[in-house]
């Protein structure tokens, strides 16, 4: 036993040595390995996801759509005011006199519609026409991925929730209220919340009449009395913050 013992001990001396001597290599060599390791135990859906907005490879057209829907909440979400984009003097000098106002609107593309329509003015509250956008499609699309990474591109912390759990409205209501009004209480992350509601459509009817209600809440209403307003108070402040609902059947 002794013996063993003498002799582990001069090992460990040798072992020792030799990395204190080649102390740089094996520091760089231990995190690749950790890493191989990681990634041999990784699923492919996760090792290979997307982490950047190039990266997607989706339809380019739908994240370009969400990425202007979501940059709309810039003025109320960072204070930052809507670009105004100036008018092309080409287009002025020579409007196409000859052909109809109908045909006008026929011929122009999918993405020069649907710009026109997200560049709605946005409402009393700085707030865009189009409160929570709705992704559709079957499972494996993309649809999480693309929100997330979207919301990440926006500048937003991304706070995922699934409306087929919680099938209670009390909760559906508080999980909701406390992902779009509250901020992170130990400072770790000071970026604002954009909420990703997944399988919107195996929520229950009464989930969705509380989720548009948070919506329209003080929409189209005028300065209420005091009362009325510590009323509302009670019930939740103003929908703030961006909302992105996915489902798998529109």
């Amino acid at each position: 036993r002794r013996c063993v013992l003498e002799a582990s001990q001069q090992l460990t001396e040798i072992i020792n040595s030799e990395t204190s001597a080649e102390s740089p290599e094996p520091s760089g060599e231990v995190e690749p390995a950790d890493e191989e390791e990681s990634a041999l135990h990784c699923l492919w859906v996760d090792k290979f996801t997307p982490r950047r907005y190039m990266e997607l490879l989706s339809d380019d057209y739908t994240n370009r759509c969400l990425l202007k829907w979501l940059k709309l909440w810039d003025t109320v979400v960072f204070g930052k005011e809507k670009a105004v984009k100036k008018a092309k003097p080409s287009a002025e000098a020579q409007p196409p006199f000859n052909q109809p106002k109908e045909q006008q609107n026929k011929w122009k593309t999918k993405v020069q519609l649907t710009e026109e329509i997200l560049e709605a003015e946005l409402d009393q509250y700085k707030r865009p026409k189009y409160k929570v956008a709705l992704l559709c499609g079957p499972p494996g699309l993309g649809k999480t991925t693309l929100a997330h990474v979207i919301a990440k591109h926006a500048g937003y912390n991304a706070v995922e929730m699934n409306a087929s759990d919680d099938r209670s409205p009390d909760v559906f209501k508080t999980r909701i209220e406390a992902a779009t009004q509250m901020k992170s209480v130990l400072g770790a992350n000071e970026k604002p919340n954009c909420l990703i509601i997944d399988e919107i459509d195996g929520a229950p009817s009464a989930s969705i009449n509380v989720l548009l209600n948070i919506i329209h809440r003080k929409d189209g209403e005028g300065e209420a009395a005091a009362g009325t307003g510590r009323r509302r108070r009670r019930e939740g402040g103003l929908l703030l913050r961006p909302i992105i609902c996915i489902c798998n059947d529109q």
